[in-house]
This record gives C-alpha cells, sequence and structure tokens, in this order.
C-alpha cells in the first residue's frame, strides 16, 4: 500500500500516521556478496556460505549496513511524495539490528510517519522503522530515519 501527496502541506497532514507495511523482498547471497564487493567488507560470516554454516547463525548473514540499505527502496513503496523539487536523505537518530538476516530470507518494513517539521525551504521527516524478517521473532532493523523535502 503506498501514500501518496502532492506537495509539503499534505505531507504536514500526515505527521503521526501508520503507513503500513511494504511488500517482502528477499535478501539473496548475490546481493550479499554485491553488497561485500561495494564496500570491501568481506567477512567470512557474510561471504563463505560453507564456513558461516559452521558459524553462530548457521548461515552467511547480511551485513547489518546492508540490511540497513534497504530502507530506503521499501519505504518507497509506502510515501510517494510529489510536488516537491528535491528529497534527500538527512540522518538517522538511532539504529538497532535485533536479529541476522540470513541469506535468502525475507524482509520488510512496517514504517509510522513520526513527525513533520518545518526547515527553511521544505520539511523534514522523522519515520519510525522496523525492518521485519518473515518468520522471525524478532526484528532486522529498528531506526528512526531523517528525510528533508524541499519545495
Amino acid at each position: 500500500m503506498s501514500v501518496t501527496v502532492n506537495g509539503l502541506d499534505e505531507l504536514k497532514k500526515l505527521a503521526g500516521s501508520d503507513l503500513g507495511s511494504s511488500d517482502w523482498i528477499e535478501v539473496t547471497q548475490d546481493r550479499i556478496d554485491t553488497f561485500a564487493d561495494a564496500t570491501g567488507d568481506h567477512q567470512w560470516i557474510h561471504v563463505d556460505p560453507e564456513r558461516a554454516a559452521k558459524g553462530p547463525f548457521g548461515a552467511p548473514i547480511a551485513h547489518g549496513y546492508l540490511t540497513l540499505s534497504l530502507f530506503i527502496p521499501l519505504f518507497t513503496e509506502l510515501l510517494d511524495v510529489q510536488g516537491v523539487t528535491t528529497k534527500v536523505n538527512y540522518g538517522l537518530n538511532k539504529v538497532r539490528f535485533p536479529s541476522p538476516v540470513k541469506a535468502g530470507s525475507r524482509i520488510r518494513l512496517t514504517a509510522r510517519l513520526a513527525e513533520v517539521e518545518d526547515v527553511p525551504g521544505g520539511v523534514q521527516i522523522a519515520v519510525d522503522g522496523t525492518i521485519e524478517i518473515e518468520g522471525g521473532t524478532k526484528p532486522a532493523a529498528v531506526l528512526q530515519s531523517l528525510s528533508r523535502f524541499y519545495a
């Protein structure tokens, strides 16, 4: 389900709203390997399936920052802000990784638009997000993301 707003005034009216959940996406070993290549983080727990199978999680796991990076494509399924000139990530207030994402797992984002505040030339939003693991008992990530939208 996607919510579409046109302009900053409509976005402000959504403050405090639940945005629902994204579709599930699979975190494949190929995606993990590609992320390792892009970042230079080739720790065996991520990229050596045979060794990782004997490790603490019983399988290779995604990098925490790979899981975090998937916030944006998952979030764009939930909120589409039109009628603005620029959209930028502004940062994070908090991030935790309560549970690892094993290769082959599926994740999704559940989000709430916690705050919308004016900034020069636009607004800043704070989104409370939980990245869930299908069938898991703990989330993969819990975060508050900040984004800015300019008129």
